[in-house]
């Protein structure tokens, strides 16, 4: 029995996989960054809509109703609290890591 492996052939294979592993780490995936942005747009475009709504429901817009005014009102309002809470969360975990001992 003669099993003759080369270290050429190893590397060979090592290098093949590794590259392997390069190309799937190439697929973009959602990260905390996109989803935070993702959110801060959201929350805005609820601000913006709301305000919107509230300026031609004061205008006497017939086509606005005070419900939905309220509905979107509230929207916006849940998803600033949200939003708010998220970074008061990011904001204590980094000043807990900063303070951590070595």
């Amino acid at each position: 029995m003669d099993f003759s492996v080369k270290p050429l052939d190893l590397i060979r294979s090592v290098t093949a996989v590794s590259t392997s592993v390069r190309k799937s780490d190439a697929v973009p995936a959602a990260g905390f960054k996109d989803a935070m942005l993702q959110a801060l747009r959201e929350t805005s475009n609820l601000q913006k809509e709301s305000g919107r709504l509230s300026k031609e429901f004061t205008l006497d817009n017939p086509t606005v109703s005070l419900e939905e005014t309220m509905i979107a009102g509230q929207k916006s309002g849940i998803a600033f609290q949200a939003t708010l809470q998220v970074r008061n969360k990011v904001v204590q975990a980094y000043s807990d890591v900063m303070n951590m001992q070595i």
